[in-house]
């Protein structure tokens, strides 16, 4: 026969208190190899959202702040001069001029959209479409 301990309430205080050791058992339970959470919280006698809860609270890295993270630095944007530029070594070979870039917005419904270049290549644009659409 196993005998579990029991808990009395005499109080009429409704919540219990937990302190951070006992907090940090019960997240130390859930970590273990083959731990069930709702097994853990049940046996703790708390819903598995408060296990959940302590859990984020307890696993938060907190970084100090310093004082070179809270200081401000004025950035100066200018044009580069054109000394500054490097000087291409080879010859200039013929380029294609450019042409401005735009993006397609497909509505495709019920709040979906896709937004694709326009140079998209358009057999590509059609699997994606077929994937999207569920039609593959």
């Amino acid at each position: 026969m196993t005998k579990h301990p029991i808990e009395v309430i005499t109080s009429v205080e409704r919540r219990r208190r937990w302190s951070r050791e006992e907090k940090e058992r019960l997240v130390a339970a859930c970590f273990e190899p083959d731990a069930v959470i709702s097994e853990v919280a049940r046996a703790a006698g708390i819903h598995v959202s408060q296990l959940f809860r302590w859990r984020k609270e307890l696993c938060q890295i907190v970084e100090p702040m310093t004082e070179a993270a809270t200081t401000l630095v004025p950035v100066i944007v200018s044009e580069a001069a054109p000394a500054a530029l490097p000087v291409p070594s080879d010859p200039p070979t013929m380029s294609h001029p450019r042409r401005k870039r735009s993006d397609v917005t497909i509505e495709l419904g019920r709040g979906r959209r896709v937004r694709v270049d326009s140079d998209i290549d358009t057999e590509a644009l059609g699997r994606i479409l077929d994937c999207v659409l569920g039609r593959r």
